[in-house]
C-alpha cells in the first residue's frame, strides 16, 4: 500500500508566522515561563500540546488580572484581538506580542474603513469565530454576521450602501452565492478586495488564498486515492472547508483528528492512501499518521 501526503497540504504561511513567533518568545523567556496565549494558538490539538510541552500556556482576556504587572508577556494568535483587548492589555500591564496574520489585520483594517463612511459592513463568517469577534470589535459590533444566503437576505437591510467581506477561511462557493443573491437587491454593493480600486463593485473578496488555492490541488490529490485521511482539529473553519473538497472529490475520505480515531477497515482493498490536512494541521503529525497507516498495512500483509 502507497501512503502519500499531500504536498500541498501543512501550515499556511500565516500560521507558521505565528508558531516561530511563539517559540522565539518561548525561548527567550525561558527561565521565567511567563509567556501565555490569548485562546488556542492554532485550530489543532497535537500542535497545542507540543507548545504547551515547551511552556505555552492559555488564557483568556478575563484572567488578565491574574497576571497584572507581574512581567508576564501575553501572546495574540494569528486570527487577531479586537481593540478592547488591546486597552485591558496596557490596564494591567501586560506586554503584547501581536503575531496577528497579516491577512486578517488587512481585513480589519479595511471593516473599519468602511464602517468609517457609514456602510452597512455585512460578514460572511461565524459569528462567534476568533477572527470575527476581533473584526466585530473594531466596528463596535455594528455589523451583520451570516452564514448562509437566507441569512443575508433576512438580516441585511436593501435600502443602505453596503460592503461585504469573508472571514478568511470560509468557503468561496456560499460567499459568492451570497454575493449573486445582494446584487440585484443593493443598489450601492461592494464586495472587498482589500486593495484600493477605482471601480464601484469589486468582483474578488477576502477570503484567504492560502486556502481557497488550495481547493483545487486537493480535490486533484484526493481524486487519484483510492482512500483518504483528512486531519485537522474539529474546530478548524477552513479545515471543514477543504474536508468537504476531499469528500466531494473521493467518497472514501475519513476525517480525524487523532491517530486512534483510525479505523484499519478503512483501507481493506486500497492500493494508494492518501493524507492532507487543514492550514492549522502540523506536517510532523501528518507524517505520524502516515507512519500509523504504513505499519497498519505491513500487519494486514
Amino acid at each position: 500500500m502507497n501512503v502519500s501526503i499531500d504536498k500541498h497540504s501543512g501550515f499556511c504561511w500565516g500560521v507558521v508566522r505565528t508558531v516561530k513567533i511563539a517559540e522565539e518568545s518561548l525561548e527567550a523567556t525561558r527561565a521565567t515561563r511567563n509567556v501565555y496565549v490569548l485562546g488556542h494558538i492554532i485550530h489543532n490539538p497535537r500542535e497545542i500540546e507540543r507548545l504547551a510541552s515547551k511552556g505555552l500556556k492559555t488564557i483568556s482576556v478575563d484572567e488578565f488580572p491574574t497576571i497584572a504587572n507581574s512581567g508576564a508577556k501575553v501572546l495574540i494568535r494569528a486570527h487577531g484581538e479586537p481593540p478592547e483587548t488591546y486597552r485591558r492589555a496596557m490596564e494591567h500591564g501586560i506586554e503584547l506580542i501581536d503575531a496577528t496574520c497579516p491577512v486578517v489585520t488587512k481585513l480589519q483594517e479595511r471593516v473599519r474603513k468602511f464602517w468609517d463612511q457609514d456602510y452597512q459592513i455585512l460578514i460572511f463568517g461565524k459569528k462567534n469565530h476568533a477572527e470575527v469577534l476581533g473584526v466585530r470589535g473594531v466596528v463596535r459590533d455594528e455589523c451583520i454576521v451570516v452564514q448562509t444566503v437566507e441569512e443575508a437576505l433576512e438580516q441585511a437591510d436593501m435600502s443602505r450602501k453596503t460592503v461585504l467581506f469573508s472571514q478568511t477561511t470560509m468557503d468561496r462557493a456560499t460567499f459568492q452565492a451570497i454575493r449573486d443573491a445582494l446584487e440585484s437587491r443593493i443598489k450601492e454593493l461592494v464586495v472587498d478586495t482589500m486593495e484600493e480600486m477605482a471601480t464601484e463593485f469589486h468582483a474578488k473578496d477576502t477570503i484567504c488564498g492560502q486556502v481557497s488555492g488550495r481547493e483545487n490541488l486537493l480535490a486533484k490529490f484526493a481524486a487519484e486515492q483510492d482512500v483518504m485521511l483528512f486531519v485537522a482539529g474539529r474546530t478548524s473553519s477552513n479545515g471543514k472547508v477543504l474536508y468537504n473538497v476531499a469528500k466531494t472529490a473521493n467518497p472514501r475520505t475519513y476525517f480525524i483528528e487523532n491517530i486512534t480515531e483510525i479505523e484499519p477497515e478503512w483501507f481493506v482493498g486500497a492500493e494508494n492512501v492518501g493524507i492532507s490536512g487543514a492550514t492549522s494541521t502540523p506536517q510532523w503529525f501528518m507524517e505520524e499518521v502516515r507512519s500509523f497507516v504504513e505499519s497498519l498495512a505491513v500487519e494486514q500483509h
